[in-house]
């Protein structure tokens, strides 16, 4: 080899996960230097592609394959340690609804607040089917200390699994911090993490329905997220829409995608039709 040399055709470049949450390896194609995806083989195959000095050709960059995350893809898997014990995170889901929510450091005031609210929501998500999981950019050892304080200042004591990720790599798989973001949180402040403040709601298929995400210095509405989730959970279920505002027992929209025989065999009495378009109904029961 060459320091220097370009690429040769087939040749590594990168690897990452691909939208369904499967991986998939870049790799040059040709003279002229074209990237293409492309599935990768088995787990032991993928090890042995991982970017090392190694198996990068001398003079070569590795390009950065940005994977960003979007409504109704896969929501990645991973192992973790938490305040609970070990999980697996679609294992842990199990067949309900999950929000993941995170947070750029321990100790930090805002953050405190959230967890300490939605320990005292938990039975609002309980009776949604909806398990809860927080994940902050250090340990576990640093989580249970930070809970004595949540519990001493917010009046409720965590009671979901907070993840401890002091490596970044949770934070890096659901794009909230840069690829180059280092592998580990120590010396890192608030600020450096300032991007891990996102709420993702997962539905039972595995798939992300809703994300958000909220400054360091602006505490989330959790009453919001609810509302959000009886939405998602009431489309899901009858086929509607919920309009600018509705809150849980509003008139809601008949989903485009419902023909008009099919709303009239669901809706006999009819519905409202302010615009061709819109075809309005009280919520159903």
């Amino acid at each position: 080899m060459v320091p220097g040399a370009p690429a040769q055709e087939g040749e590594l470049v990168a690897t990452s996960l691909g939208r369904s949450g499967m991986p998939l390896i870049r790799y040059r194609t040709g003279d002229r230097g074209g990237l293409q995806d492309g599935p990768a083989g088995s787990a032991a195959e993928l090890s042995a592609l991982v970017l090392t000095p190694s198996n990068i050709r001398p003079g070569t960059t590795p390009e950065r394959h940005v994977m960003t995350l979007r409504i109704n893809d896969i929501a990645p898997d991973f192992d973790a340690e938490t305040t609970d014990g070990p999980i697996r995170f679609h294992d842990w889901i199990g067949d309900g609804w999950a929000i993941l929510f995170s947070h750029p450091k321990d100790f930090t005031p805002v953050c405190t607040t959230e967890l300490g609210k939605v320990a005292g929501m938990r039975g609002e998500f309980e009776k949604r089917n909806c398990k809860v999981l927080g994940i902050s950019v250090d340990g576990v050892s640093d989580h249970r200390a930070w809970s004595a304080d949540i519990e001493a200042s917010q009046g409720h004591a965590l009671n979901y699994p907070l993840v401890g990720d002091p490596e970044l790599k949770v934070v890096k798989l659901y794009d909230m911090l840069p690829a180059d973001a280092g592998h580990t949180s120590e010396g890192r402040t608030p600020m450096d993490n300032a991007t891990a403040r996102s709420v993702f709601l997962i539905g039972p298929d595995k798939r992300i329905k809703a994300t958000l995400t909220y400054p360091m210095s602006t505490g989330r509405n959790f009453a919001e997220i609810v509302r959000l989730l009886d939405s998602i959970q009431l489309t899901a279920k009858e086929q509607v829409a919920t309009p600018a505002d509705w809150q849980d027992g509003d008139d809601v929209i008949i989903l485009p995608a419902v023909s008009n025989e099919a709303a009239r065999e669901k809706y006999p009495d009819g519905w409202e039709e302010p615009l061709p378009y819109m075809r309005i109904v009280p919520q159903p029961e």
